[in-house]
């Protein structure tokens, strides 16, 4: 009779991963990597099921931007959901290149992954806080999705983004077969949610989220494990000028960028 070693549980938490799509990736200091991976899990992930009723109370405070939108909602995700999804991140495992970022030399230091998340990650997130999102910018509906593609950055050591504003995109979710990342039609993004996945309560020195007035003061924004910052963004005047700010010591910060979507008229 043959032994058979028992499976991990670990194993059983998290199916294997692969990249669902390619794009071109910028390096911090310059330089393109072509072939830059975006993954999945060729499965749904157990612990990346969230349910809609989190035992949580989100609340949005509006952050005073010269007339700028921006604002701050508590209490999006749980504590054990946050460091699922850290946990799913380094799975994939990050790497200097960001796919289908154009970012110029200096601006972009800090760890990239993208991924495609399921429809059980984040729909429920998007229920929880439907209700505390604007129904419409610039004559734009809610739409009643986030975009499924993450972008997640680990911030080392000294990493830092230096100030810019965040391009406009389209959402994307999973095919249906989960073969490929597939573009949904009719939608663009208006709106960044950075979820926070760490602060300073859990050892992260610095990494606050500065937000800059048009008359270029500013205002910081201290990454707390749970909640997101939302602001405007795309390429025009009511887009918000931001900096994710310097980290020290040995605790990285986490953070997972989140497009919300609007439907094109």
């Amino acid at each position: 009779m043959t032994d058979i070693a028992p499976t991990a549980p670990e194993a059983l938490a998290w199916p294997d991963h692969f990249a669902v799509a390619h794009m071109p990736g910028s390096l911090p200091m310059g330089g393109v990597i072509p072939m830059t991976p975006i993954f999945a899990f060729r499965q749904a992930a157990p612990r990346l099921a969230f349910a809609r009723d989190h035992g949580l109370t989100p609340q949005r405070s509006d952050i005073a931007l010269g007339g700028l939108t921006a604002f701050l909602i508590s209490d999006v995700i749980t504590a054990d959901e946050a460091d699922a999804i850290v946990e799913a991140s380094e799975r994939f495992g990050y790497r200097d290149e960001a796919p289908g970022i154009q970012t110029p030399p200096g601006m972009r230091m800090n760890k990239a992954v993208h991924w495609v998340a399921d429809e059980q990650t984040l729909m429920p997130v998007f229920d929880r806080i439907a209700h505390l999102l604007p129904s419409t910018i610039d004559g734009a509906q809610l739409s009643p999705a986030l975009s499924r593609r993450i972008n997640m950055y680990r911030y080392d050591a000294q990493d830092v983004f230096n100030p810019h504003t965040d391009g406009d995109w389209p959402g994307y979710g999973l095919s249906a077969d989960r073969s490929h990342m597939q573009e949904w039609p009719g939608l663009r993004s208006c709106l960044s949610m950075l979820l926070y996945l760490n602060g300073p309560d859990d050892g992260v020195q610095g990494g606050s989220t500065r937000l800059f007035h048009p008359d270029r003061g500013h205002v910081d924004v201290m990454p707390k494990k749970g909640s997101a910052l939302f602001f405007r963004h795309g390429f025009g005047p009511h887009s918000v000028l931001h900096e994710g700010c310097r980290v020290f010591g040995e605790v990285s910060k986490y953070v997972a960028r989140i497009n919300v979507m609007f439907e094109l008229g």
